[in-house]
């Protein structure tokens, strides 16, 4: 991980519509817990944002000669982000996510799990941001561990859910938590080489009352303190027949 001397660079990225919603409070004391912790902290919140979730021909503004690639003339979005990552011509918003991924030491995904999944402007940051280029590619070390593109940052899901806590478990009727969240944690995180810890997860969240966000937020709290130094979630490699 990189050296947090005098406290931490920290990326929060927020994906809820509501700015009075459980996920807007967990990302307020996010900010104020580690900012008062002596940690700089900076915030994308997407809605607020109006971020455009969806990756078009505008993402590479290099004329049509660089993004519109091959014979067939038609937009191959790889190879048109990777010429537009490295030659600087990413559209304004792209670059500057990345200038806030390239500044942070940490990065939180808050969000509520809508359909076993990230809410899609997430979703759409995710493809946006994490360029050919950039986050991956030939042209930038190869994936997964130290050296890849991201390598040397901690990474941390925040994520609320209507189900019970037991609805998440190996007897769960929805299976594990830590699959379902598999193509985070891995898939990006991992990917990119950043260290996914193990994630925190608000049950019951459609309904919360008072006393129960009271001690989601002191637990919260704590996987905050441990930012830095609670261990990464370890790999596990697919059992080979």
């Amino acid at each position: 991980m990189k050296e947090t001397d005098h406290g931490g660079k920290i990326l929060v990225v927020s994906a809820h519509p509501e700015p009075r919603s459980l996920n807007a409070a967990l990302t307020a004391f996010a900010v104020d817990h580690l900012r008062a912790a002596g940690h700089e902290v900076r915030v994308s919140d997407l809605y607020a944002m109006k971020w455009k979730a969806t990756v078009d021909a505008d993402d590479f503004p290099a004329g049509d000669e660089a993004r519109l690639l091959g014979a067939d003339r038609r937009l191959h979005v790889m190879d048109a982000s990777e010429e537009a990552t490295l030659s600087g011509r990413l559209a304004p918003d792209i670059a500057a996510e990345q200038d806030k991924l390239r500044w942070s030491d940490a990065v939180i995904l808050q969000f509520p799990m809508w359909w076993f999944s990230a809410p899609a402007i997430l979703k759409g940051w995710i493809d946006r941001v994490f360029t050919s280029g950039f986050a991956y590619g030939p042209k930038v070390p190869p994936p997964y561990g130290e050296g890849a593109p991201l390598s040397g940052r901690r990474a941390l899901l925040s994520v609320t859910y209507g189900a019970r806590e037991r609805s998440f478990s190996d007897q769960g009727i929805h299976g594990r938590i830590e699959d379902i969240l598999h193509p985070l944690q891995h898939g990006l995180f991992r990917f990119t080489g950043m260290a996914p810890l193990r994630p925190f997860t608000v049950p019951e969240a459609n309904a919360l009352p008072a006393e129960a966000f009271a001690a989601a937020r002191e637990a919260y709290g704590r996987r905050l303190d441990a930012l830095f130094t609670s261990a990464p979630v370890p790999f596990e490699a697919p059992e080979r027949s």
